[in-house]
């Protein structure tokens, strides 16, 4: 079983990157392709699934990101190729977040995700998973309240429009409730 994976990036596809380690090539899909760049050397860790048929390398740029991707496979009915495209879509603290409060609505808006799988996520996960708000900075609850707010239908040019008067120092649960006020205007 794989760790990471240290060494080049040869090849950028839409799902998928080359890292040449050792002068073997190594593909491994990733939820944000284009977040590595041509020649770069990185270290990218790593999740091996083995199937009868197929033998696959699944990688991200962060051990949290990954642990929250093996958690997500292990939901009944979850693979690997439905929980990149969540990961690709959504913060880390947005995603626990949600689970946490079982927030359905912004779960179902990843792709192929509906309320049954919604509810596995939550039945599985709630509680199982740590948010760490000590080390999360504004850049990040930002990307969660824009996410939120998306998942609960609102334009992002509404939103955009909103977030300057949002206090980004409130908990992340104060920062919506003042943001849909100020949408509801």
């Amino acid at each position: 079983m794989y760790y990471s994976l240290n060494g080049k990036i040869i090849a950028i596809e839409s799902t998928y990157v080359v890292i040449d380690c050792g002068g073997v090539g190594y593909l491994v899909y990733t939820p944000n392709p284009y977040s590595f760049e041509m020649g770069q050397l990185t270290l990218i860790y790593v999740y091996q699934q083995v199937r009868e048929d197929e033998l696959a390398l699944y990688g991200f740029k962060t051990k949290e990101e990954k642990d929250l991707f093996l958690k997500l496979i292990g939901v009944k009915g979850l693979g690997p190729k439905m929980a990149l495209p969540i990961l690709a879509t959504g913060s880390i603290p947005g995603i626990i977040d949600a689970i946490n409060r079982e927030n359905i609505l912004y779960l179902k808006k990843f792709p192929k995700i509906g309320e049954k799988l919604a509810k596995q996520i939550i039945l599985d996960l709630k509680g199982k998973l740590y948010l760490d708000t000590e080390n999360m900075d504004s850049t990040d609850t930002v990307t969660e309240l824009t996410d939120v707010l998306k998942g609960l239908g609102y334009k992002e040019k509404d939103i955009k429009g909103i977030l300057p008067r949002v206090d980004k120092t409130l908990p992340i649960e104060d920062q919506i409730k003042e943001a849909l006020k100020l949408l509801l205007r």
